[in-house]
């Protein structure tokens, strides 16, 4: 049975309500990127300015199982993609769908390990990031090239990075708060500085750990005598932390350093693009604009809920 995904509407499907308005998207989905690749070439000629990316990418896992994975753009950098497994008459098997959007920057270089969900053929990636502080778990987008590596044996793989992008049904539009040249810099040094005591933490340095316990005593104890007078979004310029019981969803607090307006070619409704720094990570966020309380501007927070999603560039030499 196909259920809508929940955060489909992030990518301007609110409207979608009916089995086979759903069927019908998947097949578009299909017929684009395996049975008629050149229909969607020639809407980019006749709209020279609708330039919907769409792609494919299929690979042999160790059991000689043909697993492909297509996607196509609905909107500008977001859109469906379809997984599944072609059969011995070389037909598509459609297993599952998920919506997903498209970083644009490298998030982190950290090294990543890669987990299968129980229920079906979809992936978890973990990365300790040392920028957080914590690690960050996240839904994988491109599967085709770890199962690649997977049956060729050349795991595990180092060298690679992470573009993380992330999807929203309900976020806020917040004020920045106001910071002078000197005071940027001594965050950055502040930064830098407990970055390096993580880092001293994490091979089992227990003077950076001792450094760090304390850190965080006194900000609980400076927060807890200020949040009586000021407001709390006042006093924390960004977050990131885990939200509810699904490991992949994450309550995030991040300055927007870009952001473009765009619309879902079938249904019109309007997308929101934002580039977030949020605790020195770029995230690229996607959002309805019927679920973004507030206007979008450069040097603005948003606050929100997301679904967090990663892409693996992994290094070219291992293929």
């Amino acid at each position: 049975m196909i259920v809508v995904h929940r955060y489909l509407r992030a990518v301007g499907f609110s409207k979608i309500k009916k089995r086979e308005e759903l069927q019908a998207l998947i097949n578009e989905v299909v017929e684009a990127t395996i049975i008629n690749p050149d229909k969607l070439k020639h809407e980019k000629d006749s709209k020279k300015k609708q330039d919907y990316s769409s792609a494919r990418d299929i690979a042999v896992d160790e059991e000689d199982i043909v697993y492909a994975e297509l996607s196509l753009d609905f909107v500008h950098g977001a859109g469906i993609c379809v997984r599944g497994e072609f059969d011995e008459e070389n037909t598509f098997l459609y297993e599952y769908y998920f919506p997903y959007v498209k970083g644009n920057q490298i998030s982190s270089s950290e090294d990543i390990t890669i987990e299968r969900q129980a229920e079906k053929e979809a992936y978890a990636g973990v990365c300790d990031e040392i920028k957080l502080g914590v690690t960050i778990i996240f839904y994988l987008q491109n599967i085709i090239p770890y199962k690649r590596l997977k049956a060729l044996k050349r795991l595990p793989v180092q060298g690679t990075s992470l573009i993380l992008g992330a999807l929203s049904i309900n976020g806020t539009i917040m004020m920045p708060i106001i910071k002078n040249e000197y005071e940027k810099e001594r965050i950055r040094k502040v930064t830098n500085e407990r970055n390096q005591l993580i880092a001293q933490a994490r091979m089992g340095n227990e003077d950076a750990i001792e450094s760090l316990t304390l850190e965080d005593m006194d900000t609980y104890t400076t927060i807890s005598r200020r949040i009586h007078k000021e407001d709390v979004f006042s006093l924390v310029d960004t977050y990131f932390m885990p939200y509810g019981v699904e490991c992949d969803q994450y309550s995030i607090l991040g300055e927007i350093m870009e952001y473009r307006v765009d619309r879902n070619r079938l249904t019109q409704e309007e997308v929101i693009f934002m580039t977030l720094e949020c605790n020195e990570i770029i995230i690229e966020v996607c959002i309805n604009r019927e679920d973004l309380f507030g206007e979008p501007a450069v040097g603005r927070r948003f606050k929100g809920v997301v679904w967090l999603q990663g892409f693996i560039e992994f290094p070219e030499q291992n293929f």
